[in-house]
């Protein structure tokens, strides 16, 4: 048997993920992690980009948005605004998203729309790319 850790990641929203996996890698503010069972404690802030899990031989892909992760040996515990696996994202859905946060952006927007409206922006982006990087 394998040894494993247990992933859990959380939006507001839902629980997204939560099993038993073999390996995660994810985008950090200071770098990519790779983590394994065993591993040392690490809290850090997790970036929008890319979670790549390993889970019996296999990667499954999910596109996140900011937030944290709590690293110990047994497990991972990230918080995040935004997770949806690679499979479930709607590209079309993704695009047309990404255009309209666009066009807003070149708007006249008080502060917290612009914060909200360029949120949305690096969520539609990370999406396409993950998507678009797994495409099947």
């Amino acid at each position: 048997m394998a040894y494993t850790l247990q992933l859990e990641i959380v939006t507001p929203e839902a629980k997204v993920f939560s099993e038993n996996v073999e390996m995660v890698t994810l985008a950090g503010i200071e770098g990519e992690l790779g983590i394994l069972p065993g591993h040392e404690p690490v809290m850090t802030q997790l970036a929008a980009g890319e979670i790549t899990v390993r889970k019996e031989g296999k990667n499954i892909f999910l596109a996140v948005g900011e937030g944290f992760v709590q690293i110990t040996g047994e497990r991972v515990a990230v918080l995040t605004d935004m997770a949806v696996k690679a499979d479930d994202i709607d590209e079309v859905k993704a695009e047309e998203a990404q255009k309209k946060a666009e066009s807003r952006l070149s708007q006249k927007l008080s502060d917290e729309e612009a914060a909200t409206v360029h949120a949305a922006l690096i969520h539609a982006t990370t999406q396409l790319n993950v998507k678009r990087r797994h495409k099947k």
